[in-house]
C-alpha cells in the first residue's frame, strides 16, 4: 500500500468562523465547497498545490442530523469551540489493500459523495479522530479519479511541511509505515496535535 497527503482538515462550529481562522493564519480565505448529506456537514476548500488542499468543515445547520456520529469528531464541536487544524487525510489508489491492523485503527471503509464527486474513506464508527488526529483518514477518489485539489483555483499557497505529535510516536510511526506514506512528515511527542507549514504569497505561515 502507498499513500500520499491529500488534504488537511480544519474543524469549526461554523464555516464562517473556520474561514476567518484560515484567513488570519494564512492571509487567504478558502473558497466554496459543498455539502455531505450522509454526515450533515459542509465545507470550504483552499488549494495547497497540484493535488493537495485545505478543507474547513463544520456541521451544516440546514441538514438533517445524521443517524450516526459525524466524522472528524464534529459532534464534539460546540458553538463556543475554536476552529483548529484537527485532522489530515492521505490518498491511496487501492483502499481495500489497507492492512487489517491499520484498518482497525482507522475504522471501516465507507462510500461518500459531495455533489458529483464520490470517494471511499475510512471513518471510525464513533466519529472520532484516529490517534487524536495524528493518524490520517485514508481516501480513494472514485469519480472523478483525480484528487479534489486538482480542480481548485490557484490560491498562491503550498504545503511545505506537516508535523504530527502523539504521546506514542513509535506506535504512530508503525501505523504510518503500514500505510506506505510516501510524503515526509515530522513526528513529535506530547498531546495529539498537528502543525502545518504553508508557503503563501506573504511568506511561510503556520497553521495549528
Amino acid at each position: 500500500m502507498r499513500c500520499t497527503i491529500d488534504h488537511l482538515t480544519v474543524t469549526a462550529p461554523t464555516l464562517a468562523s473556520g474561514a476567518d481562522y484560515v484567513l488570519r493564519a494564512l492571509g487567504v480565505a478558502p473558497g466554496p465547497g459543498g455539502e455531505h448529506p450522509r454526515m450533515g456537514t459542509h465545507n470550504l476548500l483552499l488549494k495547497l498545490g497540484a493535488s493537495t488542499f485545505l478543507e474547513v468543515i463544520a456541521p451544516d445547520p440546514s441538514a438533517v442530523r445524521p443517524g450516526r456520529p459525524r466524522w472528524f469528531g464534529l459532534d464534539g464541536v460546540s458553538a463556543t469551540s475554536e476552529p483548529r487544524l484537527a485532522a489530515w487525510v492521505a490518498r491511496t489508489d487501492d483502499l481495500h489493500a489497507c492492512p487489517a491492523d491499520l484498518l482497525a485503527a482507522l475504522g471501516p471503509i465507507e462510500t461518500m459523495a459531495r455533489g458529483a464527486r464520490e470517494w471511499l474513506i475510512t471513518i471510525p464508527l464513533d466519529g472520532s479522530l484516529p490517534l487524536g488526529g495524528a493518524l490520517p483518514a485514508l481516501i480513494e477518489w472514485q469519480s472523478p479519479r483525480a484528487p479534489a485539489g486538482a480542480g481548485l483555483p490557484e490560491a498562491g499557497c503550498s504545503l511545505a511541511g506537516l508535523t504530527l505529535c502523539h504521546p506514542e510516536p513509535g506506535h504512530l510511526g508503525a501505523l504510518l509505515s503500514l500505510a506506505g506514506l510516501v510524503d515526509r512528515v515530522a513526528t513529535g511527542t506530547g498531546a495529539p496535535r498537528l502543525r502545518a507549514e504553508i508557503l503563501t504569497q506573504q511568506g511561510l505561515r503556520t497553521l495549528g
